[in-house]
């Protein structure tokens, strides 16, 4: 017997439902029992809730779809404007009557034309005698609308006096929604992430017909060993699956081993592992390209294609700005005087590193740094005079949106902002390649 129970429903097809969304058996059935029959009136919202890649979207579409409700599916990120989110969810309602399958643009410029036309043309004969669902994924872009936006669908079922339910999909928790003034509560229900069983479950479900299940679950096995503690994104974890599999299979396709031999399998694919470690959440590059890459001998020691970030293009003074902040990131502050002045004077070598600073800086990580230091080693390491103008902080503003730095320390009024750089020491040496400055050396010491 199915998990999902539903007098509604017959048997088969709850059965088919929980093979389409394995391990969301409480949320699934959770959501039709707030659902109920067609033709009662359901909760007036829902906010559904959880990390990326917790299986939200993907669930509310099976769910809806399977079941054959009638609903509307809007991505608040591609409606950015109150406006195109009110005249796409009008287009769709217009959709779904059996009437007019082919509706046409609707203008609507504010919530109250929304809600008047939502009662007037829009919900046909067809479509009163059950519960019409309106679902917004990426709820949280709500918040940048005008202030009665998300009350008005909070409560959309009440000024409507139409059996609809409005379903709020978000990366974020309902009390940084709840807005100023009263508002009706939604009923909240949270997707949690999955677990290391539920992705071994999900992603050995799909193994490949040529190999049996045993073996590409050892696979996804040794995957998860590898990628759990830094990846929990169920895409991203897909994505690697696919990627790296050819490449485990390597030992079978040659008939140097058998699927069982596990150890072998392992040893052909470990340093391959490693290296698309660098590659989490990176698409600057697709499959194809990261293949080729590690198709080529590369000289040894050396992991290519460690970061697509290595091939970005950046403006001239940026890439300075980013030598600078690795730099700063990665230096004392008490070299800064050795290494950017002419005459620094006699420093004792003895003494010029204290004990914790003989310790690798690549171990201990980079350091934050103020801003002004940010720049009095860009100042040492450009050729000619540069002016501390607005292209130069609009461009450590880009750095910090590309986030090849990072912010931190900007909550303290009294004090300014500090920075850290988030690059690697590859990527550096790539955007230093060919620069005529007297900054490789620096570069060097930083080891």
């Amino acid at each position: 017997m199915p998990n999902f129970e539903h007098p509604e429903y017959p048997e088969a097809t709850l059965l088919h439902l929980e093979s389409m969304v394995p391990c969301r058996e409480s949320q699934v059935s959770s959501l039709m029992s707030i659902f109920g029959e067609r033709q009662h009136f359901s909760f007036p919202s829902i906010f559904i809730y959880g990390h990326t890649s917790s299986g939200k979207t993907y669930v509310m579409q099976t769910l809806l779809e399977m079941l054959e409700l009638p609903h509307v599916f809007v991505n608040c990120v591609e409606c950015f404007t109150s406006r195109l989110l009110l005249e796409e969810i009008l287009t769709q309602l217009q959709n779904l009557s059996s009437e007019n399958k082919h509706g046409s643009h609707v203008p609507c410029d504010t919530f109250n034309d929304f809600v008047r036309l939502f009662k007037q043309e829009i919900i046909t004969q067809d479509l009163q005698n059950q519960t019409v669902y309106i679902v917004l994924d990426k709820a949280e872009q709500l918040r940048e609308m005008e202030a009665n936006v998300l009350p008005g669908f909070l409560r959309l079922q009440e000024m409507t006096d139409r059996n609809v339910t409005v379903i709020f999909l978000s990366e974020i928790v309902w009390e940084l929604f709840r807005p100023n003034t009263g508002c009706l509560e939604p009923f909240t229900l949270y997707f949690p992430d999955y677990s290391i069983g539920h992705l071994q479950k999900i992603l050995s479900h799909y193994h490949p017909p040529e190999y049996s299940a045993d073996f590409y679950a050892a696979y996804i096995n040794i995957l998860l060993g590898v990628f759990y503690t830094v990846c929990r994104d169920l895409k991203e974890l897909r994505h690697l699956a696919a990627l790296n599999f050819t490449k485990y299979c390597e030992p079978v396709v040659r008939g140097e081993a058998n699927e069982r031999d596990t150890r072998r399998l392992w040893k052909n694919i470990e340093s391959h592992l490693k290296k698309a470690m660098q590659t989490v959440y990176l698409r600057e590059i697709s499959s194809s390209q990261w293949e080729r890459i590690q198709q080529d001998d590369g000289e040894p020691g050396h992991l290519k294609g460690l970061s697509a970030h290595a091939h970005v293009e950046l403006p001239y003074y940026s890439k300075f700005l980013l030598i600078a902040a690795y730099l700063a990131s990665y230096n004392p502050a008490r070299t800064d005087k050795r290494f950017f002045l002419k005459h620094h004077g006699k420093i004792k070598k003895t003494n010029f590193l204290k004990k914790h600073e003989k310790t690798s800086n690549h171990l201990l990580g980079p350091k934050p740094f103020p801003l002004d230091r940010l720049l009095a080693i860009l100042y040492s390491i450009v050729d000619n005079k540069v002016a501390p103008t607005a292209n130069i902080f609009s461009q450590i503003t880009s750095l910090v949106t590309l986030q090849l730095l990072t912010l931190v320390g900007h909550d303290d009024k009294l004090d300014g902002p500090k920075y850290k750089c988030t690059v690697s020491l590859d990527f550096i040496r790539a955007i230093a390649s060919g620069k005529r400055t007297h900054c490789n050396k620096q570069i060097r010491s930083t080891r």
